[in-house]
């Protein structure tokens, strides 16, 4: 990766986008020195952990077990 989009920087900008509020500057910064798989796969793994924790909350909640 490329200098201004490290491990730290990818992952707050991916976890920025998901929320939406991913400021112009970083936006831009991301898209002209950032790869795409890099962020493609953070954006992944975040995705996939969300759902796994959703599904976890929701099974503690109405505790149901298998």
């Amino acid at each position: 990766m490329q200098s201004g989009t490290g491990f730290w920087s990818v992952l707050g900008s991916v976890i920025a986008s998901l929320f939406g509020v991913q400021s112009q500057k970083n936006y831009q910064r991301d898209f002209t020195k950032g790869s795409f798989i890099s962020f493609a796969l953070i954006g992944i793994v975040l995705v996939v952990l969300f759902v796994v924790a959703l599904f976890m909350f929701v099974k503690w909640y109405t505790g149901y077990n298998l």
